[in-house]
């Protein structure tokens, strides 16, 4: 107590109190969760005075902490829109959508790519924004159709470059045990989510690297994270979260900045319909091997629908957070190089990387609960047995 009340203390919370009040007020102009880390470094600071042994270390940390704040904040600046080009996927609904929307009234000349461009949220960007936004029809497993785009945004853009790629377009597939889930969604989820954006990627990096751009993929907090019932799809997107570390690297020599959003639970029209699902179970049942499906039960399987209903009411529907990394990414002079958007993807991404598996294992079979049901095999009272 007497070295907490001694010069040293008082001189460590006075500058933790400036400290903490330049981050606040950098806060409230910086988008997204960008300032997270310098929260954490503040209260790093802050503790620091609890176990502070003498001035001359004080002085020491307080001048690393001010030379690591002073390089994190000279890069938050945003750079003028100046109508830059944007290139975004899937935004007939979801993230992609609401991107389009909020990067055309930002000022940004808005590529928005759909999958279908007669359908209803295609119609809606037409007829909700401004003249800067073109629709493109662009499913990313199609060849021909994501190079018929780069010639119409190659053709619009004339000599100049395109300032950013956003590949957002991707796909839920079955959440249920890996076992259970048959190679073809194994397959789509891999097409649509990580060879559709290294396709898009490379058809149009001459592009990107003209304009010393940008690059965003969005990922998600499953990238990172075991996550249960996600095989198919945690799998895919840590696919494009090794993609973008690696281009990262590769890219810095154009000048050309690489991003990865990982978004938690957001709602979104990811998860599909109800009919979507019972088509999915059907082609679950038919393709399993008689032993497995003996073993799992039909009933099951049919309960993993209640992740469905858990997505519905568990999500968030405010997809800002993510609309403003996004924005973040492709504005700010120093981008990150990963963003976590929502209220426990950062959290989670930290303590999968850290803890212990046996630790982090159980924490998450508490956590994550999403049935009570039991494999047929294992509700029988003498599996054990007959194991053994």
């Amino acid at each position: 107590m007497g070295t907490f009340f001694s010069e040293p203390g008082w001189l460590f919370l006075t500058v933790t109190a400036v400290l903490g009040g330049t981050i606040l007020c950098k806060l409230k102009t910086s988008p997204g969760q960008v300032g997270r880390k310098v929260v954490c470094l503040a209260g790093l600071w802050g503790g620091a005075c609890l176990i502070s042994l003498s001035l001359f270390w004080g002085l020491v940390l307080f001048s690393l902490s001010y030379f690591v704040m002073y390089t994190y904040f000279s890069g938050q600046e945003l750079l003028p829109v100046d109508q830059k080009a944007v290139l975004i996927t899937g935004c007939d609904s979801g993230f992609g959508h609401g991107l389009a929307k909020y990067l055309d009234e930002l000022g940004f000349t808005v590529f928005a790519g759909v999958l279908d461009e007669q359908g209803s949220g295609a119609e809606e960007l037409r007829r909700t924004c401004s003249k800067n936004l073109s629709v493109l029809q662009l499913n990313i497993t199609n060849t021909q159709e994501i190079k018929a785009a780069y010639s119409k945004v190659k053709e619009k853009l004339q000599n100049k470059g395109l300032w950013a790629v956003i590949n957002n377009a991707g796909v839920l597939g079955l959440p249920t045990d890996g076992e259970l889930i048959p190679m073809t969604e194994y397959k789509r989820c891999m097409a649509v989510n990580f060879f559709g954006a290294v396709e898009v990627t490379k058809v149009f990096l001459p592009l990107l690297r003209k304009s010393k751009g940008r690059l965003v993929n969005i990922s998600s907090m499953a990238g990172g994270v075991p996550m249960q019932k996600m095989a198919a799809y945690g799998s895919s997107k840590a696919a494009l979260i090794m993609f973008s570390s690696i281009l990262r690297q590769e890219l810095s020599k154009w000048g050309v900045k690489v991003s990865v959003i990982q978004p938690g639970g957001f709602k979104t029209n990811i998860s599909g319909t109800s009919q979507m699902w019972e088509k999915l179970e059907r082609t679950v049942l038919d393709n399993l091997s008689p032993e497995v499906q003996e073993d799992y039960g039909q009933d099951y399987i049919l309960s993993e629908r209640s992740f469905l209903n858990l997505m519905k009411t568990s999500t968030d529907p405010d997809i800002s957070p993510v609309l403003l990394d996004v924005r973040h990414a492709i504005s700010a002079q120093s981008p990150f190089a990963f963003y976590a958007p929502g209220k426990l993807s950062y959290p989670w991404l930290c303590f999968a990387s850290v803890s212990p598996t046996g630790i982090f294992d159980y924490l998450s079979r508490k956590i994550h609960t999403y049935s009570k049901k039991m494999p047929r095999v294992l509700s029988t009272s003498n599996w054990e047995n007959e194991a053994m």
